[in-house]
């Protein structure tokens, strides 16, 4: 029975990858790659020869028994275009149809894009949300970022260059003043980590042409210690449910100690700042 290796590979730097992961993408039969364009430049950067298979997210299932196949005569490493493979990226199902089959799953930790922002943002003390790509539009996105805003932990999500602008003004409309980061290109040469508001940052990108991986850091948010239930943090979480403006409001009401009529007119403004 051969071991499934979940080999994490630099997010920009080289000088990231470590001697053990070098050792084991050369020890293993097989290379599952997220595109075996990229990581052949991988290979040839610290001369590994073995052979490389691509895998990802539009053929995940077609490769999956092929894989699994090889895990019975000898060990596998599965690698992403960068980071750590299975987070918001390829990966996550093989590991769990290896493990399901018997297969020792092994993981050859390294560089990881969200360790890396989270570790420079200041803005995450302890636990938080990480979303990966959220949904791009529609009531899916308003649920999946009610929900998040709602729970009052920092958030990390990942987003690409072209859909920045407009997500940081949506960022800004659901989870308020919250400080945050945007981390783009991190190891790389043109490295940035600009600070501030949603909405300042919102301002800061629009109509500027950004290239490059970005992760997005939200802080969490602010409660001082008598300031009791957060009536907003309550009405996004109810309407992120689903539940209708007239029961959130009766909730809301009963659950912060609000007037009906003070909690349907914030049922109100909410959900119309969610529609705009």
């Amino acid at each position: 029975m051969g071991t499934l290796y979940v080999v994490a590979t630099p997010i920009g730097n080289l000088q990231e990858m470590s001697p053990r992961a070098i050792q084991t993408l050369r020890d293993v039969d097989l290379i599952a790659a997220e595109d075996t364009r990229h990581t052949a430049t991988l290979l040839r950067a610290f001369d590994i020869r073995t052979p490389a298979l691509s895998y990802h997210q539009h053929n995940e299932r077609a490769r999956e028994d092929r894989l699994l196949a090889a895990l019975e005569t000898g060990d596998v490493a599965l690698v992403s275009d960068a980071g750590t493979p299975a987070i918001a990226d390829p990966g996550n199902a093989l590991v769990a149809a290896a493990r399901a089959s018997g297969h020792q799953v092994v993981p050859v930790s390294g560089p990881s894009a969200v360790a890396a922002a989270v570790s420079a943002s200041g803005l995450v003390p302890g636990p938080y949300l990480f979303l990966g790509f959220v949904e791009r539009g529609g009531d899916e996105r308003r649920v999946q970022l009610g929900k998040a805003a709602a729970s009052g932990y920092p958030v990390v999500l990942f987003e690409s260059p072209v859909r920045l602008a407009g997500t940081l003004a949506d960022l800004a409309k659901v989870f308020g003043d919250r400080e945050a980061i945007v981390a783009r290109e991190l190891t790389k040469l043109h490295e940035e980590i600009a600070g501030g508001t949603l909405a300042a940052l919102a301002g800061r990108y629009t109509g500027e042409e950004v290239r490059g991986e970005i992760v997005i850091v939200i802080g969490g948010e602010v409660r001082t210690a008598d300031a009791g239930m957060n009536p907003e943090r309550v009405v996004r979480s109810l309407l992120a449910q689903g539940m209708k403006p007239s029961r959130a409001a009766r909730e809301a009401a009963a659950i912060t100690g609000l007037s009906g009529s003070d909690a349907y007119e914030l049922v109100r403004r909410i959900g119309s700042e969610q529609r705009a």
